[in-house]
């Protein structure tokens, strides 16, 4: 897949973070870790501002490797967006997970290739 651009990068101590524009209603938000996560790194770990890098209003897709504590803690960071869905490859696509918009329910996968 193409991405139009990456309007965010920040290489931090723990994570690594990559934002890009799919398309034009579609942001994916990488994250790459640096190392194993301990709980108490949450405290150090803010994921890039949907609001301020302007995304808040697109489907929003997270992509990463990472416990299922960190998905939960991103996934809450992402409340605000449009439409909130966890890139799974074994579904070539990602998996919507929060919807404000009838358009998009809980459960359908948003068809992708590989990220």
């Amino acid at each position: 897949m193409e991405y139009l651009k990456v309007i965010f990068e920040e290489d931090g101590q723990i994570v690594k973070w990559k934002v890009y524009f799919v398309d034009e209603n579609t942001a994916l938000v990488e994250f790459d870790l640096k190392r194993n996560l301990e709980p108490t790194d949450l405290n150090g770990i803010t994921p890039p501002d949907a609001i301020k890098l302007g995304f808040s209003s697109k489907t929003v897709i997270i992509s990463g490797r990472g416990p299922i504590w960190f998905y939960a803690f991103i996934s809450h960071k992402y409340h605000i967006v449009r439409v909130l869905a966890i890139y799974d490859p074994r579904l070539n696509g990602a998996v919507i997970v929060a919807s404000h918009d009838v358009g998009f329910k809980e459960g359908e996968v948003i068809p992708l290739k590989p990220v």
